[in-house]
């Protein structure tokens, strides 16, 4: 880059207010927004020029994304680099500044060269802590693209010499550090994580978030070494790192150690200068992000907020964009510290933001937790549930996209319906109001993307994501809001009558029709072979569940084997439905709602052993609820030996077959509907398809099987049976319509088949039937003829793939109870198997077991007011004295107790 040397004689101000001169010291990503924000506000006229000195040779990179560049040096340039080449623009790369003197308005650089300024933006960030312990100068720091490369070379350096993999350890569970670990394993070093807190991320998480997270970090081949700090890094005579003491008095084999503890605000010009500085360092700035000197700003990890530092994107480019409109005589004021976060840490999903530690008063928390697959989420909301405080997910932070911009605002449904872990449907988020913001990093708001989209405010309308994210910044930095950006592109094209893209997922740029094709032409069997067929990325929440369900449409393999384990939905992975306490449910399946009463009768044992909830369900079969998930072996294998099989109710599958008494019984039946029912349902058990699917059988036209509101609906008639389909209940009731009439049952279940597994190939991710059936060209015409006419000949190819599916169905539960392995993924704690989480609490209400309401957990903690209950015995009854205490209510799942 050319060198720029000002003259102090120059220095006036532009037209319209604006500074001639302005150096920013620092070349990080707090000086490239702020560039931007000045070149965005530059009008015609104005005689601006901006310079900006770097220490490092690279033009601003984005340090967040530090650990791609572990793996595939990968370029992290921030934004178009013509910025650099617009005129009264410099960027100059390996120019450290020596001093700064605030009376004569001048730079002194290390070689000597001095520079003016009109106006000095401080943005020199920070660097990385380093323990003062004997020893520390032969660790390595990540903080810099010349760390990150020298520590690539490293590990492959240590391998070749040693001839086996380096051990690293790295100080830290921090970001950094656990973006450090997650790197260096995947070069295929042993990493091992020191940190001083009890949990990883002490600082962003609590407890039971952090337990998570190290579960999962673990998981991977990572040892954490907890609650401990180092106190020497041990090296031979010439240097060589061999290991490090810790405060324990253990000691570490290590041969290359690697610090991430913190960050240091680069403050020492600032101080050598007279600026007033933080208490913890740092330069102090007021509201206009001014210093103690005017014309000196402070921007970035350098500039302390009420005795602070903060090392986070979102504040940093609030903080320059303050400076860019100061500068350009506007009145900003610098919002505040946003400390929202969500990252792929390891490879793991974690996210915060708000209060997420529950630190106002009187705050609530609706967490769901389930360790044994370090899952973790939790809502803080105000006292009454509705006002929402802040949030922490690790494992699925899928919830974060829609609940961030809601953030100090009612939520629209109940705090719990946005626990995705626990299986919950949050309510759409794309009508959010104008004024919510959507990306916080960029301070973008919902209003100002749906302009974008709309070409509103003299802007060409952005109608894919790729120009809209450009054009509004949203989105463009840590990359948490796009799937939200992504959904209100959409919906405002609807609205437009603009056709949407229906690529599969960020990942993947084929619909799900095409990707099942593809993955069936090409008989790929696993989800590495697909990613890199038709992938970007590791995938996400939603490809992973989606090929996951491809893979056991046409493989008819064990669905948590191969890999597969970790693509599937929370349910899946328990093969039960996790409710809202946390515990499972248990449905057998009861095919046609037939029952012995000998299957009967180990139905009531087992919820009596278990002290289950008990329902009979609107399918024809018995739910039992409140099972914990390292007692839903005990009771499969229970149900098992009794004949049973998974009802898999958790599953994107079918669900059940619904019957009347039929002619077997019923004056009126004029065909056997219970033994059609049976025949359905032990067919299709267990195939997966875009969404689940039910399906019934009436004996006669009087319907009391209600068949036309399900997906695939029977009627009997004197000759035959007629076919319904594309029915549904739910939030979007539609009736099923007939496909065909007077069928013998030979051609219905061909048929059915042939409609099953058309649906299963076409449709769309979470599509029910009779959406799928609206969205087809021709509708139910086009089924029709595909179905009954085979007008695109492939009604054998369909055939064939149900009876392959039919002939290699093998029942999830007892394939799980015969392999050890396989059942070592239920348990609550690794190190206490048996032992139950304390905090699922429940009362009995109407004789059954029911999850503790929060005033009731609350009365447990308190040990509070008496809470009545219904009447045990007739003298309680008459008296009207049947009450208990909270307390006593409980009932602490413990061994089913």
């Amino acid at each position: 880059m050319d060198n720029v040397t000002f003259d102090a004689a120059q220095a006036h101000s532009g037209p319209s207010g604006a500074p001639q001169r302005v150096v920013v010291i620092g070349g990080g990503p707090a000086a490239h927004r702020f560039t931007e924000a000045m070149q965005a506000r530059s009008t015609p006229g104005q005689d601006c020029e901006l310079l900006v000195l770097g220490d490092e040779d690279h033009l601003p990179y984005d340090r967040v994304a530090l650990s791609r560049r572990l793996v595939d040096s990968e370029d992290l340039t921030l934004g178009d680099r013509a910025l650099w080449e617009t005129p009264g623009v410099t960027y100059r790369g390996g120019s450290r500044v020596d001093s700064v003197d605030p009376a004569g308005r001048t730079v002194t650089l290390a070689d000597g060269e001095t520079l003016s300024y009109d106006e000095l933006v401080f943005a020199t960030g920070s660097s990385a802590t380093v323990p003062p312990i004997p020893g520390a100068e032969a660790g390595h720091v990540y903080r810099t693209i010349e760390d990150v490369d020298f520590l690539v070379a490293e590990v492959a350096r240590l391998r070749e010499r040693l001839g086996r993999p380096a051990n690293v350890v790295v100080v830290g569970g921090g970001l950094l550090g656990l973006e450090a670990a997650g790197g260096l394993q995947r070069l295929g070093g042993l990493a091992t994580i020191v940190h001083s807190g009890r949990w990883l991320m002490s600082a962003q998480l609590d407890e039971g978030a952090g337990q998570a997270l190290g579960r999962l970090i673990q998981a991977q081949g990572i040892t954490l070494a907890l609650g401990n700090r180092p106190t020497e890094v041990l090296t031979s005579p010439t240097g060589r790192v061999l290991g490090v003491t810790l405060t324990n008095g253990t000691q570490l084999h290590a041969d290359l150690v690697v610090f991430s503890i913190g960050i240091t605000p680069r403050d020492e010009l600032a101080r050598a200068a007279g600026l007033e500085l933080g208490p913890r360092g740092g330069i102090e700035i007021t509201d206009a992000c001014g210093t103690s000197i005017p014309g000196i700003w402070a921007i970035g990890e350098v500039a302390s907020v009420q005795g602070s530092c903060v090392g986070l994107v979102a504040p940093a480019n609030a903080m320059a964009e303050v400076v860019a409109d100061r500068l350009h005589g506007g009145a900003a004021v610098f919002p505040g510290i946003d400390d929202a976060t969500k990252l792929k840490l390891a490879g793991v999903e974690v996210a915060s933001f708000g209060d997420a530690l529950g630190a106002a008063e009187h705050s609530l928390e609706i967490v769901y937790a389930d360790p044994a697959r370090g899952l973790y989420q939790k809502i803080v909301v105000t006292n009454d549930a509705k006002t929402l405080l802040g949030g922490i997910f690790v494992g699925d932070a899928s919830p974060y996209t829609a609940l961030r911009p809601l953030l100090g605002r009612e939520l629209g449904a109940e705090p719990s319906a946005y626990l995705s872990a626990a299986g919950a449907e949050p309510p759409a988020s794309t009508d959010l109001p104008d004024d919510v913001q959507l990306c916080s990093c960029n301070n973008v708001s919902v209003g100002a993307v749906r302009a974008a989209i709309r070409g509103e405010e003299h802007t060409e309308a952005c109608t894919e994501l790729g120009p809209l994210k450009a054009c509004t910044r949203a989105g463009t930095q840590c990359g948490s809001c796009v799937p939200l950006v992504k959904k209100i592109l959409e919906t405002e094209l609807t609205r437009a009558g603009i056709s949407v893209s229906h690529a599969l997922c960020e990942h993947i740029a084929l619909s799900r029709s095409e990707l099942f094709e593809s993955v069936r032409i090409l008989q790929l069997t696993h989800f590495d072979e697909i990613m890199s067929r038709f992938g970007s990325g590791l995938g996400c929440d939603i490809c992973k569940p989606v090929i996951a369900s491809i893979l056991a449409t046409q493989t008819s393999g064990y669905i948590l084997d191969g890999g597969r384990g970790a693509l599937q939905d929370t349910n899946d992975r328990a093969l039960a439905n996790m409710q809202k306490d946390g515990t499972y449910s248990v449905v057998p399946r009861i095919p046609g709602g037939e029952i012995t009463p000998a299957k009967l009768k180990v139905i009531a044992e087992v919820a009596a052993d278990f002290n289950l909830y008990t329902k009979i369900t609107g399918g024809q079969r018995i739910d039992l609820f409140g099972a914990r998930l390292e007692q839903l072996p005990d009771i499969w294998k229970i149900l098992v030996e009794a004949g049973f099989e998974s009802g898999q109710a958790y599953g994107k599958s079918l669900r059940t077959v619904k019957s009347c008494v039929g002619s077997t019984w019923c004056r009126f039946g004029v065909q056997d509907s219970v033994a059609m029912a049976i025949n359905l349902e032990l067919r299709y058990r267990g195939l997966r398809a875009p969404h689940k699917f039910k399906l019934g059988v009436s004996g006669c036209a009087r319907e009391c099987a209600e068949a036309r509101s399900k997906d695939v609906g029977i009627i009997a008639t004197d000759q035959g049976w007629n076919l319904y389909v594309g029915g549904n209940g739910g939030f979007q009731p539609a009736h099923a319509q007939l496909l065909a009439q007077d069928l013998d049952d030979e051609t219905l279940i061909k048929y059915i088949d042939r409609y099953l597994m058309y649906y299963i190939r076409t449709g769309d991710r979470l599509q029910r039937t009779a959406r799928w059936q609206e969205d087809l060209e021709g509708g139910l015409d086009h089924v029709r003829d595909v179905v009954c006419n085979d007008s695109l000949g492939i009604a054998e190819e369909l055939e064939a793939a149900m009876l392959a599916h039919v002939g290699n169905y093998e029942d999830e539960w007892a394939a799980t109870l015969k392999d050890p392995e396989r059942l070592r993924r239920f348990r609550s704690f690794v190190n206490a198997p048996g032992t139950a989480d304390p905090a699922l609490l429940q009362v009995i209400e109407r004789d059954q077991p029911r999850p503790a309401r929060p005033a009731e957990r609350e009365a447990v903690l308190l040990s509070g007011p008496s809470i009545p209950v219904r009447p045990r015995d007739a003298t309680a009854a008459a008296t009207g004295t049947a009450t208990a205490t909270a307390t006593e209510r409980v009932i602490e799942l413990r061994q089913g107790v």
